[in-house]
């Protein structure tokens, strides 16, 4: 028996366009991985990163392709022989993610038991935010409001909400102002600047938002400047590095700069990197949250299976999608549940 990849592209529409510092995504292209082994089939998911390496799903379907022929003689059991083959022909990290959630997926389904319970973890997020991106403020209490509704006092409500306003700081400050006038009662708010503020700024608005309530503040600084990182080491509130942090290798460059570190799957290259990732992490005493890109339910299950190793979840990507091409992920009390069903527990809609 071969192992083979097959893939495809599927076109995502959002409900909402959302708006960070970096520009507005309606939509997105993901490529959508099979691996075929015996009578027995893997999916996997790579949706496109927005900054550094281009990562469209042309360009992860096109190094899938090329990889394949390097799966001789191997089988999804492999997994970890995979990604170091994978990651030696520098794959792209998406396409990487892609195919070690894929053999993740068809190692549980050949064993007949869900992926969480071989990681010997329960399946069980803890409350997930939902997220408000840069939009005029007289639209921030509506979008709140469509959440609110959605979410129907399922948990209490934690609020992501994308900073980085043209405006500059004090366009920053207005939005936070109008988005805690309208927040439900006993919710919080965390902030998200996508690497928007400078030094200066970032040392401003980390002493107003520790005066305002904010939960933690999420790459506040560009990873770009890492000598900028330097302006971090004193905080007045929780800080966490998502761009700045790709695998496990970045968490000790990082580590006296912030009080947590963000896992993406797409970054990372796949569920393996990381579990290590987060493993490192708690090495170096920092806390672990779990986020996506423009994820449909496949590749948000599969960050989802890491469950008891991530203190903060974001795992909201699906919620936005006109129509989400999966099924299998329930989310009823404002916690993503994963399914009992082998391997990732998703399937074709």
């Amino acid at each position: 028996m071969v192992v083979q990849i097959r893939s495809s592209i599927r076109y995502l529409r959002k409900r909402r366009p959302l708006t960070i510092s970096r520009g507005t995504s309606s939509a997105t292209e993901n490529l959508f991985v099979e691996v075929h082994h015996g009578q027995t089939v893997g999916w996997g998911e790579a949706a496109p990163i927005g900054y550094g390496r281009p990562q469209s799903a042309q360009i992860c379907q096109e190094a899938l392709e090329r990889f394949n022929a390097s799966l001789f003689g191997l089988e999804p059991w492999n997994v970890y022989e995979i990604e170091q083959l994978a990651t030696e022909q520098d794959l792209p990290s998406a396409a990487r993610a892609a195919l070690n959630m894929a053999c993740w997926d068809w190692i549980g389904k050949r064993v007949g038991q869900p992926l969480w319970r071989l990681l010997g973890l329960s399946g069980r997020t803890d409350i997930t935010s939902v997220t408000v991106g840069i939009n005029p403020l007289d639209q921030i209490p509506e979008l709140i409001q469509e959440w609110v509704a959605f979410w129907r006092d399922r948990a209490p409500f934690r609020l992501k909400l994308k900073l980085g306003y043209p405006g500059g700081i004090e366009e920053d400050q207005a939005a936070f102002e109008c988005a805690s006038k309208h927040l439900p009662a006993g919710g919080t708010i965390r902030v998200d600047a996508n690497g928007a503020w400078n030094p200066s700024d970032a040392c401003t608005m980390l002493a107003w938002l520790a005066k305002k309530g904010c939960e933690y503040v999420e790459q506040p600084i560009s990873h770009e400047d890492p000598e900028a990182l330097e302006c971090l080491r004193d905080r007045p509130l929780p800080v966490f590095l998502d761009e700045s942090v790709h695998t496990s290798l970045d968490v000790p460059r990082v580590a006296d700069y912030c009080d947590g570190v963000n896992v993406k799957l797409m970054k990372a290259g796949g569920i393996s990197e990381g579990i290590r990732i987060a493993h490192t992490a708690r090495a170096f005493r920092l806390k672990v949250m779990i986020g996506c890109f423009s994820e449909s339910s496949l590749a948000i299950a599969a960050a989802a299976q890491l469950s008891d190793l991530v203190d903060y979840f974001d795992l909201d990507s699906h919620f936005n999608l006109v129509e989400d091409p999966f099924l299998g992920l329930e989310c009823p009390s404002g916690c993503l549940v994963c399914s009992a069903a082998p391997g990732l527990g998703v399937q074709p809609r």
